[in-house]
Order: C-alpha cells, then structure tokens, then sequence
C-alpha cells in the first residue's frame, strides 16, 4: 500500500464520520419540529368550504364567478382582518360556523356588515344571528323549488338542499322539504339581511352546477359589490374562550421529559457511536484445525456406537461429491442422484441405492465395509467421467 494511500484512509474514515454525526443532528431536529407542531398546533386545514381550494369541497369557482360578476371578494383568515375589510358598513359577510368567538362578539362582527351569509349554520349562530331559529334534519341530494319571497331563491328556481332548518318567529324560509326549510333569510327594518344555507350542498366547486345552485349563490353572496369571506382562526378568540390546544392540555412535566429523553437518546448515540480510528482485528489465542473438529465428532460416533447416524453422515458427503461429478444440482434427492449413478456405471439400481441410501449397519465391522463400498463408488464414478472426458 503506497503512502498516500495510507493517508487518504483515515481522511475518507472521518469524513464518513462526519456525515453520520450530520445525519444523526438532521433526524433529531427534524423530530423535535414534528412533535412541536403536534403538540402547540401550526396545521390549519383548507379545503371544506375554503374560498382559495380548488378542491371538491372547496369555494373557489364561486369566488371567480362573483369577480367575473363585479364583485370585490376579500378573504379573511384572521378577525381583525375581517373587521378592516367590513368597515364602511356596506360589504357582504360570508360566515363560517365560528365557536371561537363570544356571542357578543359574533353580534359585533355581523353587525358591521350590510348582509351576513352563513354558510355552515350551527345552532348557536342560528340562535344568535336569526332569532332563535335551529337547526333541523338532513335531505341528501334532493332538488327542491323555493316557494318563498326571497329574491334570490325565487331567481334561481328549484336547487339542492342538504341540511334543513326551522325558522323562528318572523324568518322567512325557503326550500320546503317535509316542514323544514333549506334557507332561512331575516330582514332588519334598515334592509340589513342575514341568510344561512348549507354552503356544502349549494357552493362547493362539485355542487355549483346542480341545478340553479349557481345562481343561487350570485343572488345570496352578489348583494353588494363588496364580499369579505371570513375564515375563523383559533387565535380570534375572545379572552377565556379560546379552545385549548394539545400544549395546554399536556401535564407540565411532559415538556421536560421529552428533552430528558432526547438527551439521554444523544447521549447513548455518542457513547455507542464512538470511534477512535478503524477497526482492528484481533489475533485469537487459540487456532482450531479443521481436522481435529472432524475427529472430534469420529469420537463422538464412536463413543455412542451410532454406526447408522455415522454412515450417514459418509453419504450425504459423498451423494455432495458424486453430484456434481455427473451435474446435478443441489437439490436433487438421493434417490434421483443414486439411479443416476446406477446409470451412468451401468450397474445394479438396487445395489447402488443400498450403498449410497439404504443399507443401515449395526455394527463397526459392517459401518467399515460399508463406508468402503462408498469409497470404491465414488471412486468408480470419477473414474467413468474421467473416461468418458478424454475419449471426447
């Protein structure tokens, strides 16, 4: 080995080094990113009813069409973004279900809008934004006709209702299916409306083109020339109201035995991982030859007076050998391997089989005789491929 050789050994054995530590650093920080995101949150879903996912169950065909129409759509995802959008109190406001905020809250941010769409009813917007009104049961994929006042429904004509409502005293609905409405709409004396419908069964970009669902929407959420969707966001919530997260939830010592864990996780890689240099390898004290192993077991045989297991050890060696003197593959039975012995020798089948497979000694007389018989075939196998090598 020449010199430089020598040298670049231990240079690629460090930089193998190096990279396994670089490797070991990356995995570890990217599992404390994952499980800080598990624990204090940092995921927020966009696709059910969301004004920018072009998913089935997203909004945004609605939106294009609204701006094709003339209408300024803005999207919110936080509260007070919502709250800049809506001032001058002449813009549409499209509403999620938002359980974050307070019903005084929910009043105040409705209350700067000239219309308000609910898109995701629940009971406790319902309640708070139309009189009392709640929610009802569910018609699935069935097409209904307005039979109401309402201009937009009675635009649009028959549409698709998913989840029905009942309205309070002094709301009108729209949509009849067995005395529960698909839309609701209350006005204020000032013109000020607020509409509620099941925005998956009538905006969604797979539901826009059922029947008159298209329209339906231009005439509810096209009002005004201005339309703020607001998507709620956990860190709208009033003081006390916020929902809690994972982080919040966890006992106070989860923290400090993660990063115990970790540590001694570290510290159990550095001292396994340790390397000094390249591997040695180490004389050992006592070299065994391969014959005295095989003399070693001999004894064994003898002392047991087991000729029969001895024997067969003899043949199973020797079956190994004459195999692949005639070519045959390794997996072939030694009854296969004696015929073809029997064959190639031109002898007896049954003499042949009896020496390689079923004579059983019973005595060290008869396993010496035996095994000589082993030997002389093999030795007469060898001979007959000898011969027939060099005749060709």
């Amino acid at each position: 080995m020449s010199a430089e050789t020598a040298s670049a050994a231990p240079v690629r054995s460090r930089r193998k080094s190096a990279l396994g530590w670089v490797a070991l650093a990356g995995g570890l920080l990217l599992a404390a990113l994952v499980g800080g995101t598990l624990v204090y949150g940092g995921y927020t879903q966009r696709a059910i009813l969301d004004p920018e996912s072009a998913g089935s169950d997203g909004t945004r065909a609605v939106v294009r069409v609204l701006e094709q129409h003339g209408v300024s759509v803005t999207i919110a995802r936080d509260r007070a973004a919502a709250e800049r959008a809506l001032t001058g109190g002449d813009a549409t406001l499209v509403l999620r279900d938002a359980p974050m905020l307070s019903d005084d809250a929910l009043r105040d941010l409705t209350g700067r809008a000239r219309h308000v769409v609910l898109v995701e009813p629940r009971s406790r917007a319902l309640d708070v934004l139309l009189d009392g009104s709640s929610l009802g049961g569910f018609s699935p994929d069935l097409s209904a006709s307005p039979e109401c006042g309402v201009p937009a429904a009675a635009n649009a004509g028959a549409a698709h209702v998913g989840e029905l409502l009942r309205p309070a005293d002094g709301v009108e609905g729209c949509y009849p299916v067995d005395g529960e409405f698909g839309l609701l709409q209350s006005e204020g004396v000032d013109g000020r409306t607020v509409t509620a419908l099941d925005g998956l069964s009538v905006l969604t970009n797979s539901s826009l083109p059922v029947d008159g669902n298209a329209a339906l929407a231009l005439g509810v959420l096209g009002q005004t020339d201005t339309l703020v969707w607001y998507v709620p966001s956990l860190s709208d919530a009033d003081q006390g109201t916020a929902a809690p997260t994972l982080g919040d939830l966890t006992p106070a010592w989860v923290t400090p035995a993660m990063l115990l864990l970790l540590t001694a996780a570290l510290t159990a890689a550095i001292w396994r991982g340790r390397r000094f240099g390249p591997l040695v390898a180490e004389r050992l004290p006592v070299t065994v030859r391969a014959a005295e192993t095989t003399e070693g077991r001999a004894r064994l045989y003898a002392s047991s007076k087991d000729a029969a297991h001895a024997l067969d050890e003899l043949r199973r060696a020797a079956r190994s050998r004459v195999g692949r003197l005639l070519g045959l593959t390794a997996r072939t039975s030694p009854h296969d391997i004696a015929d073809a012995v029997a064959q190639r020798l031109d002898a007896d089948r049954a003499r042949v089989r009896g020496i390689l497979v079923d004579d059983i000694p019973r005595t060290d007389r008869e396993l010496v005789a035996a095994a000589d018989r082993l030997r002389d075939l093999e030795e007469s196998v060898r001979a007959a491929v000898r011969t027939e090598g060099t005749t060709r």
